[in-house]
């Protein structure tokens, strides 16, 4: 723990709203990230040293710890003892809309909110950049292309270089319209990840590479193309086994000419329909498919990334 001495940080409260995020989009595996209208909230009051109060509402109430082990707490932690800072008290108040385990980037939220948290906290004494945030987000949550569109909204790509993580923010067409199936179950990243063979045939990689450069003019200019644009040999066949009912239901939707995709490490499907009636048509068909239940969120993209604000004092 750093013995900076700690910033005179007590009764200060910042709000931060972050957005939903879906990764991979098809081919661009660990390296293309969309950012959706579906946001976790939570304020951070400073309160003396040592103390911790952590409230959760919404989606994982009853599973996210409550003491120093949750996530966004320990990220403000990092963000504190990255900047040479000590820590204060911690009043956290989470209202989690982000579905958890569904591949909609919970966890890279809530890195990102205790990154933001901190950064409001620390303002006017320590400056947050945007490398700097991309990088302990990075350092936290493994790899950028969840954290990423969190942070900065969009469409992004995200890349690691010996500087570092970087990315590029790019704006998506208007025509373009995601619909999220979200199912009851869950699914491990880590369990998802472990399906894939360290080696794939040269064949599929120079497919992935044409159909992730497509997927860029397809969102950017050319909606018409995300079918053939969203085609993947990479990751999601050698996931399906795992998600059975989540491969049903994209086999399903991308033959009736639907661009659907496993969003992130599943089990949820994303589709990126080209005009709003079109993702009528799409949650109709999910309806007809096998037993499944599938909680259809009718989303936009968000274009702003994580924001945070500090509460003017006295407020509520």
């Amino acid at each position: 723990m750093s013995t900076a001495p700690a910033v005179a940080l007590e009764g200060r409260r910042v709000a931060v709203r972050v957005p939903a995020t879906s990764a991979n989009l098809g081919p661009g595996f660990d390296t293309l990230g969309l950012a959706l209208s579906v946001y976790d909230e939570l304020t951070v009051t400073a309160l003396a040293e040592g103390e911790l109060e952590v409230l959760v509402s919404g989606e994982g109430a009853g599973d996210v710890p409550r003491d120093a082990s949750n996530l966004v707490v320990r990220s403000i932690a990092y963000a504190f003892e990255a900047m040479g800072r000590r820590m204060p008290g911690i009043r956290l108040e989470a209202r989690n809309v982000i579905p958890h385990g569904r591949g909609l980037g919970s966890s890279g939220a809530a890195v990102v909110s205790g990154l933001l948290a901190a950064k409001g906290l620390l303002e006017g004494d320590v400056e947050f950049g945007a490398e700097t945030l991309l990088r302990l987000a990075t350092e936290l949550e493994g790899h950028p292309d969840n954290v990423a569109p969190a942070l900065f909204g969009g469409l992004t790509i995200a890349w690691v270089d010996e500087h570092g993580p970087q990315h590029k923010k790019l704006l998506v067409h208007r025509g373009v319209s995601p619909v999220v199936f979200v199912p009851e179950f869950t699914m491990s990243t880590s369990v998802a990840r472990s399906l894939q063979p360290l080696q794939v045939p040269r064949e599929d990689a120079v497919f992935n590479v044409s159909r992730s450069a497509l997927l860029i003019a397809a969102l950017m200019q050319s909606p018409e193309l995300l079918l053939a644009a969203t085609e993947d040999k990479l990751h999601q066949n050698y996931r399906a086994q795992a998600m059975p009912e989540t491969d049903r239901l994209v086999r399903a939707l991308r033959e009736q000419g639907f661009a659907a995709v496993v969003s992130g490490a599943g089990p949820s499907v994303l589709v990126l329909a080209d005009g709003p009636g079109r993702r009528l048509e799409a949650a109709a068909l999910a309806e007809a498919v096998g037993d499944t239940l599938w909680e259809a969120l009718m989303l936009a993209v968000d274009f702003k990334g994580g924001t945070v604000r500090e509460y003017a004092e006295g407020s509520t």
